[in-house]
C-alpha cells in the first residue's frame, strides 16, 4: 500500500497540506484515493483556501496512478505483444487446459474459483508440479491455509509418470522441489508485502530463461481478503483492489503466468 506521506518527497505539491486534507476525508493511501469519488472530492477542494493547490495535488496523484500502467494498445500492437515471448504454460490438467484455451497465459492473471473442496488446491498443486517439472524457470507457491503437500507434488508426478512413489521421491521429486518455492501467508499485509518483495527482486534479477519465474500461484486468496471485507469504511476494498492491481503488475510487467484460486461470492479480483 503506497502512502501519500511516501510520495512528498519526490512530489512536494502532495504536502502537509494535502495530506491533511485527504485525512479528513480518510484518505491516507493511493488505494484509498482510487476507491473515494472523486468528483466529490474536486468538490470539497474548491471551498478551500488553497483549492489550486489541492486540485494540482489530485492531479499529481492520478498522474502517479496512470504511469504505473501500460499504454493503451490498439489491435496490431496487441496482436504482436501477444507474439513475442507470451507462452501458454500447461496446467498438466487435460480438461482445464481447455477450458483456457491452451492452459496459463504468461502475461496474464488466471482466477480459478468455487466452493469449499471443489478441487481448486489440486489444480494448483497439478499446475506447480507441472510447470516446475516440464518448464524452465521457477514457480511461487503463496500458502494461505497449508495446503501445499510434498506428498501430493509426489503423487502427482506418479500418477503422470506411472512409477512408484519411491522411484519418484529419489529421483524426479526433488528435481521438481527445487523449482518450487513455496511461502506460508496468513494475512493480506504479508501477501503485500511478499509482492512488493517479489516485484523489487524481479526488477533487480538478470534475465535467464533458466531461472526466471514462469508461474506465481496463491492459494487461496479469499481466505485473506473475506475478513478484512467486513465492517465500515473502505479499508477492506482498497486492500482487495491493491492485491489485484499488484497480482496483474506483476504478470503483465514480469511476462508471468499468475494464477488465484478463491472461493465463489467470496473474492473476485476487480478490472
Amino acid at each position: 500500500m503506497t502512502l501519500l506521506q511516501s510520495l512528498e518527497r519526490e512530489f512536494p505539491i502532495i504536502d502537509a497540506n494535502f495530506q491533511q486534507f485527504c485525512a479528513s476525508h480518510n484518505i491516507f493511501s493511493v488505494e484509498d484515493f482510487l476507491v473515494h469519488d472523486l468528483y466529490v472530492l474536486v468538490a470539497f477542494a474548491e471551498h478551500h483556501a488553497t483549492s489550486k493547490e489541492l486540485k494540482q495535488g489530485i492531479t499529481r496523484v492520478l498522474s502517479i496512478v496512470d504511469s504505473q500502467h501500460q499504454p493503451w494498445l490498439n489491435g496490431v500492437e496487441l496482436l504482436e505483444d501477444a507474439k513475442l515471448n507470451k507462452h501458454v504454460l500447461s496446467t498438466g490438467c487435460e480438461g482445464i487446459d481447455v477450458l483456457l484455451q491452451g492452459g496459463l497465459h504468461e502475461g496474464r492473471l488466471t482466477e480459478l474459483v468455487g466452493p469449499s473442496s471443489s478441487g481448486k488446491t489440486q489444480v494448483c498443486l497439478h499446475a506447480a508440479s507441472h510447470v516446475a517439472q516440464n518448464y524452465k524457470g521457477t514457480v511461487m507457491f503463496l500458502d494461505t491455509s497449508n495446503s501445499f503437500s510434498t506428498k501430493r507434488i509426489a503423487d502427482i508426478i506418479s500418477c503422470r509418470l506411472r512409477s512408484s512413489f519411491k522411484q519418484v521421491n529419489g529421483r524426479t521429486l526433488a528435481g521438481v522441489m527445487s523449482n518450487i518455492l513455496c511461502h506460508p501467508v496468513f494475512d493480506v499485509f504479508t501477501l503485500l508485502d511478499v509482492l512488493h518483495q517479489l516485484e523489487f527482486e524481479l526488477r533487480a534479477q538478470v534475465k535467464n530463461e533458466d531461472t526466471r519465474m514462469r508461474l506465481l500461484i496463491v492459494d487461496s486468496i479469499s481466505s485473506l481478503i473475506t475478513p478484512v471485507l467486513g465492517g465500515k469504511g473502505s479499508n477492506g476494498r482498497s486492500l482487495m483492489i491493491s492485491v489485484g492491481f499488484l497480482l496483474k503488475k506483476l504478470a503483465n510487467e514480469h511476462n508471468i503466468s499468475v494464477l488465484a484460486s478463491g472461493q465463489v461470492g467470496r473474492f473476485i479480483i476487480q478490472d
